[in-house]
């Protein structure tokens, strides 16, 4: 669907639509905002669109409400790792983005990258520690985990976003204390060897790449509160690469978001190493969707308003 001139005939198609958001998830406040911006936009648009927060009603409710299709704007677990996507396929209700599959596989940091690493695209060298070996009486050898990632690493949950849980590390302490805290928010934890350089994100919307985006943060890393909180975090877009570069970055996150079966729209992490090599960190089937998220910014990069957006993404519920 062109979403430059969409016209009463393209409204109506998609008949009653419920935007879900809020959910249960450590995401819930991020969805929230991302949530109200859309749903502003789509009304804005024409769209007969309403809130549905699956903490506070009945997924069932939006067979008894007439609902025609969902807009997912679930943020983490319980609406981006494929409950959410799985439930509404079985009530029959069209949804946005990806399917249960490339949901639940984008969502562990860890498949991801199995499955990138099988299709020879580049991530970075990693270690799980689970719970279960933390809590036996084998411990993990942390100063050995840290010495065969080049003695620095990150320390991420497996299965959270936003940043929440994560820590950089250059010690076996800092090894122990951080996987300790990122169990709280998971069985399972990344540690990942630390990539020193530039941060970019590239969004996918239906098969198209869109320009990428730089990130600069006074943080130690792009954490949860550069991202959300703190107002000295830089976005560049364009983000300052060469024209074949920028061809570059937005092939491989398109490789990388197809690999792990994503469908519709996403975004796509990556470092840059010190060797100018690009480095895959992971996909977000359900990202940010505020005005100033980064999936906005690359948008209007590339022609689209906010409006536009939002109507592009809720196109992907036709498929």
């Amino acid at each position: 669907m062109n979403t430059q001139a969409v016209n009463a005939q393209d409204i109506r198609a998609f008949g009653k639509v419920a935007v879900l958001f809020g959910g249960n998830s450590a995401e819930r406040k991020v969805s929230l905002a991302s949530g109200k911006a859309v749903l502003n936009a789509l009304q804005t648009a024409g769209i007969d669109a309403h809130k549905f927060d699956p903490a506070e009603n009945p997924i069932g409710d939006l067979v008894l409400s007439g609902f025609d299709r969902a807009f997912i704007i679930l943020h983490g677990r319980g609406g981006e790792d494929g409950s959410m996507q799985g439930a509404l396929q079985l009530l029959g209700i069209p949804y946005t983005g990806t399917g249960v599959l490339g949901s639940a596989v984008a969502m562990d940091k860890v498949f991801s990258k199995q499955i990138w690493s099988a299709l020879g695209l580049p991530t970075a060298r990693y270690k799980v520690v689970t719970k279960a070996r933390v809590n036996s009486a084998v411990k993990p050898d942390y100063a050995d985990i840290l010495a065969q990632l080049s003695g620095v690493a990150m320390v991420k949950p497996v299965r959270e976003g936003s940043s929440i849980g994560m820590a950089k590390v250059s010690d076996a302490q800092e090894l122990e204390n951080a996987v300790q805290r990122a169990l709280e928010y998971d069985d399972d934890v990344l540690v990942e060897e630390y990539i020193n350089g530039p941060e970019y994100t590239v969004t996918i919307l239906n098969g198209v790449a869109l320009p990428s985006i730089r990130m600069a943060t006074p943080h130690v890393f792009y954490d949860y509160d550069a991202k959300y909180n703190d107002k000295t975090t830089e976005y560049y877009c364009p983000s300052g690469l060469d024209d074949a570069t920028e061809k570059h970055i937005g092939e491989l996150s398109l490789n990388a978001f197809h690999g792990l079966s994503g469908r519709g729209w996403g975004r796509v992490d990556l470092m840059q190493n010190e060797l100018g090599d690009f480095m895959l960190l992971e996909s977000n089937t359900v990202p940010g969707m505020t005005e100033t998220s980064l999936v906005p910014k690359a948008a209007k990069q590339a022609g689209l308003s906010f409006e536009q957006l939002a109507l592009q993404v809720l196109s992907s519920s036709l498929e």
